[in-house]
C-alpha cells in the first residue's frame, strides 16, 4: 500500500480534521518529509518532542523503526492495526519510501496518584493501592514478586472500548486447567464493549443463574493481597480503567480474609477471623430468628422472655416493619454516596433522631426492630467485601419471608435454600466447588483458612 493510499485510509477511519484532539502534522526532515500521528492528551508530550527532533535531523528514514531513539516500537501495514495503536495513545510515523507506519507506543494516560484503600484499610501495613492504569498495577504486583516465573500476559478485548487486560500468575504456581480456560474465554471474547470493566468481564467469564447473589470472584485494591494470591496459586485479572483486580478461582471461606490478619500476630488474627465469621453469620440469621420466636411465643424460654413483643399490639406487622427498615437502611446507604462530605454528619444525626426515636414514639416501630436492624447494619461493615454483603442481605429477606408465609417450616426451607445456593455458586472454571476446603475435603487448607497459623521455618539440610 502506497504512502498517500495509507493517510486517506487513516484519515478517513479516525477523522483529524473533525477531531479537535486528533493530531495529524507534516514534518520536513533533512532529504524528505514525514507525517505523523497522535491523540493529544493520550501521547506522552516528552517522547513526542524527542522523537520530532530525531526525525527533522535524520539523514535517512528507511530505517527508523531500529534508529529511533525509543524502547517500545513497531512496524505496522495495516491500516486497522495502525488506527488501533493511534487511539490506545501511540505515534504513527509515515514516511514515503515506506509502505507501513512505524508505531511509537508512547501513550500516557492520565490517572491519580497511588494513595491508600479507601475499602481495604489496614492498620499496619503499606498504603499503596492500585490505580485505574494498567501499567502501574502490574509494576505494583512485580515490585513484590521478583521472580523469573511470574508471568503478565496482555489481550485487548472488545472492538468498541479495546480495553486492555492483563492476565498475572506464577507459572510453576498457578493450575493449567484454570489458566487454559481462562485464557481460552479471554481469546474468544466476544461482547461489543468492556464498559464496566472487571464486572463485565466477570460476568462474561462466568455465565451461571442471575439469581445466585452470591459473588462469583473476589476483589481487591491492595496489591499486597494480590500478591499474596499469586504466591498461593492463584490467577489474578488486571483491567484498564479499573482500580481493582480480580482473584481467581474464589471460594466463599476467602471472603473471611482480610489483610490486617496477616499484619497481626497469629492468636489475634485467629480471634478476628472467628469474629467476622460469626457475625457473617448472625447478620442472616438473627432477624429471622428473632421473627419466628415473636410469630410462636411458646418457644421462647423463660430466660429469653425479654425479648418477647406482641404482635396483635401493633398496627403495623412486625415483618412489614422489618422489611420497611432494610429499605430504609439502602436508601440511606444510597443517599451517603450523594451527600457533599460537609453535610455527611447532619445526614447521620437527622436519619438517627426522626428515623429512629420519632419513629418508635409515634408508635410506627417496635423498638426491638430498631434495635436488631441496627445491629445488623453495623455487623455488614465487618465485610469488606460490598457484594457478599448484599448477598447475605438477600438471603435474609429470603428466609424473613419464607418464615413469615409457612412459619416453622418456611424457616427451615429458608436455611436450606441458603445452604443450597451456597453450594451450588459456580467458579470461573466450574470445577472447583465454591465450598472448598470443605468440598472436596482438605484439613491443611481448613486449617490455613480458620487459623492465623505461623510461617513455617524451612528445613535445613545437612
Amino acid at each position: 500500500m502506497i504512502y498517500n493510499e495509507l493517510i486517506n485510509i487513516i484519515d478517513e477511519k479516525i477523522a483529524p480534521d473533525l477531531c479537535f484532539d486528533v493530531i495529524k502534522r507534516e514534518i520536513k526532515t533533512i532529504d524528505s518529509n514525514a507525517t505523523y500521528y497522535a491523540i493529544d492528551g493520550l501521547i506522552d508530550s516528552d517522547v513526542l518532542e524527542r522523537v520530532l527532533l530525531f526525525l527533522i535531523k535524520s539523514e535517512k528514514l528507511s530505517d527508523i523503526e531500529n534508529t529511533i531513539p525509543y524502547i517500545e516500537t513497531k512496524s505496522e501495514c495495516n491500516p486497522d492495526k495502525i488506527v488501533r495503536a493511534i487511539i490506545n495513545g501511540g505515534l504513527a510515523v509515515l514516511t514515503p519510501d515506506k509502505n507501513e507506519a512505524v508505531i511509537v507506543f508512547a501513550k500516557k494516560y492520565p490517572a491519580r496518584s497511588i494513595d491508600e484503600s479507601e475499602n481495604e484499610k489496614t492498620l499496619r501495613g503499606p498504603r499503596d493501592s492500585f490505580t485505574e492504569k494498567i501499567l502501574t498495577n502490574t509494576s505494583l504486583i512485580r515490585r513484590r514478586i521478583k521472580s523469573n516465573y511470574l508471568r503478565v500476559e496482555k489481550y485487548t478485548l472488545s472492538e468498541i472500548n479495546q480495553s486492555d487486560v492483563a492476565l498475572v500468575y506464577l507459572e510453576n504456581k498457578v493450575s493449567k486447567k484454570l489458566l487454559n480456560s481462562v485464557k481460552l474465554k479471554l481469546q474468544n471474547f466476544n461482547l461489543p464493549s468492556l464498559s464496566f470493566g472487571e464486572q463485565s468481564l466477570a460476568e462474561y467469564l462466568i455465565k451461571s443463574c442471575w439469581l445466585n447473589p452470591f459473588p462469583k470472584v473476589r476483589y481487591t485494591e491492595r496489591p499486597d493481597c494480590a500478591c499474596a494470591m499469586i504466591t498461593e496459586g492463584s490467577l489474578i485479572i488486571v483491567c484498564d480503567n479499573t482500580p481493582s483486580v480480580i482473584i481467581l478461582p474464589t471460594s466463599i471461606f476467602d471472603f473471611n480474609h482480610e489483610a490486617n490478619d496477616f499484619y497481626l500476630p497469629p492468636v489475634s488474627s485467629t480471634y478476628l477471623r472467628f469474629v467476622r465469621l460469626i457475625i457473617s453469620v448472625f447478620t442472616v440469621i438473627l432477624m429471622p430468628t428473632w421473627y419466628l420466636l415473636v410469630k410462636n411465643s411458646y418457644l421462647i424460654p423463660t430466660w429469653l422472655s425479654v425479648i418477647a413483643v406482641h404482635e396483635k399490639e401493633y398496627a403495623v406487622p412486625i415483618i412489614i416493619q422489618i422489611l420497611i427498615v432494610e429499605f430504609l437502611i439502602d436508601g440511606l446507604k444510597l443517599a451517603s454516596l450523594n451527600t457533599p462530605d460537609s453535610l455527611g454528619n447532619s445526614l447521620s444525626v437527622v436519619t438517627g433522631l426522626i428515623l429512629g426515636d420519632m419513629a418508635v414514639n409515634i408508635g410506627w416501630f417496635v423498638p426491638e426492630v430498631i434495635l436488631y436492624m441496627a445491629f445488623v447494619s453495623i455487623a455488614n461493615f465487618s465485610q469488606a467485601s460490598y457484594e457478599m454483603g448484599y448477598a447475605l442481605k438477600f438471603m435474609r429477606i429470603i428466609i424473613l419471608l419464607l418464615t413469615a408465609f409457612l412459619n416453622i417450616v418456611g424457616f427451615i426451607i429458608g436455611i436450606v435454600t441458603v445452604i443450597l445456593l451456597i453450594a451450588f455458586n459456580k467458579t470461573v472454571d466450574g470445577q472447583r466447588s465454591y465450598l472448598y476446603p470443605l468440598i472436596p475435603w482438605n484439613i491443611n487448607a481448613i486449617k490455613r483458612f480458620f487459623f492465623r497459623t505461623r510461617l513455617e521455618k524451612p528445613k535445613r539440610t545437612k
